[in-house]
């Protein structure tokens, strides 16, 4: 009888318990202004020079309670060994995240611009580097600061952000979100063991330019061309649905998925649209991509062209539009 009380309250325990909340990967202006004066959300506003944006636009005007962080200054990205925009370490970004009033309980809501799919790139890094280091509760406002400007005019404070009180949160590296260079490379040589799937344009893709920070022009072998930019609707500045996005991303199967750009910013949106908005399992980004790849001269590049194939495509595609 002691043991069937013990087993039963257990499974009461269970039921009753709260259930562990996830976090919706984009949330709507009207959800985050019922959220508020919700002293366990905290808006980070990453509004930096990528989207001519800066401390000085978020003075004229930010969310209600938003923090100020941006994204290319204060430590989301950093440099190693030449490599520009690596994942920090988990004590770096421990730091970073309690300095912005982060504990393991609190729902982070990042914010970008809202002006462009690069931009957009800004808040899935940011995204992703919190669930790299163990933070689930993390999302990106849909349409950035321009559609909450839009959906509450009335809502707008101008002026410094108060300091938040610094966090609790503990930083513990998921491995799962990340892949560094030797894997890469062991995939890339391995095509039936993953699918790598390169964010950058069509002109990078096919060796015809390159970031300047990469020292060759090129891809790595056996990656496919995947242009972040198709994620995105330049007439809302939102991502395109998920139905569209679905079909955009429709031939992915069941491998293990690379996304790789040039700093492991494009990846970050690409990464963000196969792993969080249509479920895709096992994505991981490569977070020092082309820069990092192309500064090991013992690490090939293929330096192709379009096939004939793929130009036929292309241009059956530009008249359809």
């Amino acid at each position: 009888m002691r043991r069937l009380f013990i087993q039963f309250t257990t499974v009461l325990t269970l039921v009753l318990a709260p259930i562990v909340s996830f976090a919706s990967p984009l949330v709507s202006p009207a959800w985050l202004s019922e959220k508020l004066d919700d002293d366990n959300v905290i808006v980070i506003d990453l509004r930096n020079k990528i989207d001519a944006g800066s401390y000085e636009t978020f003075l004229e005007g930010h969310i209600p309670g938003a923090i100020h962080s941006d994204y290319l200054t204060e430590g989301w990205r950093v440099g190693r060994d030449g490599v520009v925009g690596l994942l920090p370490n988990a004590e770096q970004f421990q730091s970073l995240a309690r300095r912005l009033g982060v504990s393991d309980d609190t729902h982070v809501v990042v914010v970008p611009a809202g002006v462009s799919s690069t931009d957009f790139g800004s808040s899935a890094r940011a995204y992703w580097t919190f669930k790299v280091f163990g933070h689930k509760k993390v999302s990106i406002l849909d349409g950035g600061y321009a559609t909450w400007r839009e959906f509450a005019p009335a809502k707008i404070e101008t002026g410094p952000f108060a300091s938040p009180k610094p966090g609790n949160f503990v930083a513990k590296f998921h491995p799962e979100f990340y892949i560094g260079t030797s894997d890469v490379a062991a995939f890339s040589t391995n095509p039936g063991q993953a699918l790598l799937v390169d964010g950058r344009t069509d002109e990078q893709f096919y060796a015809g330019g390159k970031h300047p920070k990469a020292a060759r022009a090129g891809r790595i072998p056996s990656a496919v061309l995947m242009d972040q930019d198709k994620a995105y609707s330049s007439e809302t500045n939102r991502l395109k649905s998920s139905d569209e996005l679905a079909s955009i991303y429709s031939d992915l199967g069941n491998k293990t998925i690379v996304s790789y750009c040039n700093t492991g910013h494009w990846a970050a949106t690409n990464w963000f649209v196969m792993s969080e908005i249509l479920g895709q399992k096992n994505v991981k980004l490569y977070d020092g991509s082309m820069v990092e790849w192309t500064a090991n001269t013992d690490l090939p590049l293929d330096t192709s062209g379009k096939s004939n194939m793929q130009k036929i495509k292309d241009m059956f595609s530009g008249l359809l539009g």
